[in-house]
This record gives structure tokens, sequence and C-alpha cells, in this order.
């Protein structure tokens, strides 16, 4: 089943206190700290940071005449292309990075070329399917039925996903990989979604993305094999998917593990129509989680602080640790269920979960 089948509709009288409530809160806090909802200065400084991180990982890793230490660069790489792509893709894709759309799409270009995921084809899964219908079935992209992963109540159940909350790091290990080299090329032929949520859907739009494509082939093996002929091609290749693999399961963990621990999950109601609003649903399908250490946090990119982004995504993600008590104080107004957790109860939340659909637990 083809998502969009059924336009879907949230009722809109159900959010519009919440709504108001939590618009005056930004407008407030954005008020009285004099400040704007984009990129500061230190966000930028960070992208810079990144970038020369990244490079200069890359940069090591070609100069490595001893194995184990081109893996031990070449990991750094793509795990600095992650950070960037947590710190800076995921705000530039919700345009809150710079002020202008067109200077968010050409930074997401060229900074996810080390990590090979199409920006465009990221951009319509997560701020197109997965924020507007979040775990609803056939509808958010994210929690697509994989034949090996039971993701949702109403998925088709198979005996050896009884063992899925031992082997899912796995699957989730596999993300990167299957976006870079399979999901970007379906959704570029639209077998997903419609090709005309692209900003450039046509002949252009093939181009851009086969230059990015071809960018990050170079990069990632061409490249290596070229300047460090001592290191057999297929050794490289395994490098590279392992470090991808690394990659994805933090990725994961970030941003699908907040809406596996809350577990509630909808399939489109009849008429399309649901009876809660689209704010309700972010508290009903999203929860927030936190570290130990806020030094950790500040290389998450607010990912951990998921109700918060879904709730304020056009606002960067450098304001949401000061947004959080807000959200916690206006959910106990609204009575709506808000949940903070530890990375350990996050966790314990995702292994629960992933057993309950094991046992072909249906809601």
């Amino acid at each position: 089943m083809k998502p969009n089948c059924l336009e879907l509709i949230y009722d809109r009288q159900q959010d519009q206190r919440l709504k108001e409530s939590l618009e005056t809160a930004l407008a407030e806090y954005l008020c009285r700290h004099q400040d704007h909802r984009y990129a500061d200065w230190g966000m930028k400084f960070k992208l810079v940071a990144l970038c020369l991180l990244c490079a200069g990982a890359y940069i090591a890793a070609l100069h490595q005449t001893k194995l184990l230490f081109f893996c031990l660069f070449y990991f750094f790489f793509i795990t600095f292309a992650l950070l960037l792509a947590i710190n800076v893709v995921h705000d530039a894709s919700h345009n809150v990075f710079f002020r202008s759309p067109k200077a968010n799409k050409w930074l997401n270009f060229w900074i996810t070329i080390p990590l090979g995921i199409d920006p465009e084809c990221w951009r319509i899964r997560h701020v197109l399917q997965h924020h507007p219908y979040t775990n609803v079935e056939f509808y958010d992209l994210d929690i697509d039925y994989n034949g090996v992963l039971r993701q949702t109540p109403f998925q088709v159940h198979h005996w050896f996903m009884r063992y899925q909350q031992y082997y899912w790091p796995l699957v989730a290990a596999m993300t990167f990989p299957t976006i870079v080299w399979c999901f970007d090329w379906q959704d570029r032929l639209g077998i997903k979604f419609n090709v005309c949520k692209f900003t450039y859907p046509g002949v252009k739009g093939w181009l851009v993305f086969l230059l990015s494509k071809m960018l990050h082939i170079i990069l990632a093996f061409v490249i290596p094999a070229w300047v460090c002929p001592q290191f057999n091609f297929w050794v490289i290749v395994l490098v590279y998917c392992l470090s991808q693999m690394c990659s994805s399961l933090i990725f994961v963990i970030l941003i699908l593990g907040s809406h596996w621990a809350k577990a509630t999950f909808y399939q489109a109601p009849p008429q399309g129509r649901f009876e809660h609003g689209k704010l309700q649903h972010a508290f009903y399908t999203t929860l927030n989680w936190h570290l130990k250490y806020a030094w950790l946090e500040y290389w998450l990119g607010g990912l951990n602080l998921h109700l918060t982004h879904h709730l304020f995504p056009g606002v960067s993600h450098r304001h949401y640790h000061k947004l959080t008590p807000i959200v916690a104080h206006i959910a106990r107004e609204f009575k709506l269920d808000y949940q903070a957790l530890s990375l350990s109860g996050l966790l314990r939340s995702q292994q629960v979960f992933l057993r309950k659909m094991g046992q072909n637990y249906r809601q």
C-alpha cells in the first residue's frame, strides 16, 4: 500500500488552545531572550568545527600505511559525517539553520556527501511524512514494514520476530546502507511517495541526485583506493560498510527510539479524520530523553528532546533545552502524557516494545 492514498486530517478544534499556548510561550521566550529561531554563531561554529573534524579524519585515513589506523580514522570520518547530519542537516531540512530555504538546501547538498544520503529524499521522508503522520501505518515511512522487524501491531508477524528484541541492532545498523543504495533510488522513482514533492521533480532533480551519489562514491571509495593502493579495494568497502552500520545504529536510537518507547501507533481512520489534534498526536507518539552529561547532549542536535522538536520543528535545536521545561509545564496544564526518560530507561522501553511486537501483540 502506498502512502498518501487518503489525505489525513487532524481535529483542529482539539488543538486550538494547545497551539495558542505553545505559540505564546515560544514568542515570550524569544522576546525575553531577544533571540530568533534560527542558528546563531555558536551553531555556525559547530558546523565549521564538524566539517574540519570530518575532513581531518578523512585526510588522516588517507595518510595511513597500517590497516588498523586506516579503519580507525575512516570510522571517525563517517562518525563526524553523522554528527553533521544530526546537528546541521536536520535543522536545515526544517529550514531553521539559515533564514533562506535555498541556502539550507545548498548546505544540505554538500554536507550529506560524506554520509551518502540524498537530502531531498530524507527531507520528504522526515519533514513531509514522519512529522505530520508520526507512527501512522503506511504514512510514516520510518516505520515502514521491512519483513524482518515488526514495528507496529498492524504489521505481518513471522515466527522469528519473537527474537527481534535481540537482533534489532543488526536491522537498525543496515538503515544508512539501505537508504543510500536502495531507498533513495526508490524515492526518486516515486515508489513510496509522489515525486511532485521534490523541489526539482524532473530532469534537474535527477541530475542533482546523480551528482551527489557520484561525489559520494568518489569520496568514499575511489579516492581511498587511488591514494592507498596498499589496501585491497574490498577491504575499503568493508570498512565503509561497518562504519555506516555503526552510524546507522546510533541514528536509529536517536530518532526512531523515542517513538518505539512511546509505543502508540495508528492506522488511517475512516474518511481520514482523526478525533484528536496534530499537536496532541505528537504527545501521544513521542517523548524526550536525557543523558547524564549536558556536554554529550550538545552533540545530539536536540534529537533526544524529540517531543520538543515535534512541537517546535520550526525552531533551531539550540533552543530545545530551554523550551523543554515549557513543554512539560504546558503538558501538565492540559493533562497530556509527558515523558522524559534516561537513556537506560529509553533502551528498556524499546526492548519491552520490541518484545511485545514480536509476540504478535495487537492493539
